[in-house]
């Protein structure tokens, strides 16, 4: 099984060449839907999203590569896809994607992939690899990592040994002190997390799915969750609820040495319309 590879726009493999740092920002969650009016728990997930991106293309100078780690519309509509890949192209950012438990992945990448946007398995950033897994189940909002998946992750991480990784997928991989929400988490966490002990070269994890911030390490690899683009989860809880935290994005600094610098960015507040009495989503 041959990935599929793309390499980053010559900016920035010059940087790489340069040994300078690397900078990725996380998009996560957006939840766009066919119809640009749709509302999540009384929040309008296109107007949060463009609100967040408006903030992302205050640096798109400095931006090496856009990641976008699933749930990115909601009906996994081939309309909402093509409205997706269309303001990410006049961002001018090149970005790379996956699906998560409310997309399509084939739809996703039919009408998402085109001009600057890319649905890969692995992206060469030339001193930094980025893996991308698919953890999606049809029909079910938890996770899983097939067999073939996970022998995608191997084969890239002995393909790519003498470079630092970064691996990236939806679900996440550790439980995160929520109950209701760890349900969903990938179901089979052990082979994934024996393979990566199995590398010091992966340097980091990163996800979306869970509505919020998470850091934890594991093994000397730093796992990170992320906040979405529309509306937040309350953190270590057990029941469903709903937060005010605003929507923002992770950025992550990859530095030549295999060092991650990381931090979340949020616009200033929620667009107007949040119900906190959402029973769920």
């Amino acid at each position: 099984m041959t990935p599929d590879i793309i390499s980053i726009d010559s900016q920035a493999k010059e940087r790489a060449q340069q040994d300078k740092t690397l900078r990725i920002l996380q998009i996560t969650d957006s939840h766009l839907h066919t119809d640009p009016e749709w509302r999540l728990a009384g929040i309008n997930t296109q107007t949060s999203f463009e609100w967040v991106m408006d903030l992302v293309q205050q640096e798109a100078d400095t931006i090496d590569l856009l990641l976008l780690t699933g749930d990115l519309v909601h009906d996994a509509s081939i309309t909402g896809y093509t409205r997706l890949r269309q303001h990410i192209q006049r961002s001018g950012i090149r970005a790379s994607c996956l699906p998560g438990n409310h997309d399509k992945p084939e739809t996703l990448r039919m009408h998402l992939a085109g001009e600057r946007v890319d649905v890969p398995k692995v992206v060469d950033l030339g001193t930094w690899v980025l893996i991308l897994l698919d953890s999606t189940i049809p029909h079910s909002e938890g996770g899983h990592l097939s067999d073939q998946e996970l022998e995608l992750l191997q084969q890239s991480l002995n393909n790519y040994a003498d470079r630092h990784i970064l691996i990236a997928l939806h679900h996440h991989p550790v439980k995160i002190n929520s109950a209701w929400m760890d349900k969903m988490s990938l179901d089979n966490p052990a082979p994934f997390l024996a393979i990566l002990e199995q590398h010091n070269n992966v340097k980091g994890v990163v996800w979306g799915h869970i509505h919020q911030t998470f850091e934890a390490v594991h093994n000397g690899i730093r796992l990170m969750g992320t906040p979405s683009t529309c509306i937040q989860f309350v953190e270590n809880q057990d029941k469903f609820g709903i937060s005010t935290a605003p929507p923002g994005y992770r950025w992550l600094e990859l530095s030549p040495d295999g060092l991650i610098n990381s931090g979340i960015e949020r616009v200033e507040a929620l667009p107007p319309g949040l119900d906190l009495k959402t029973a769920g989503y």
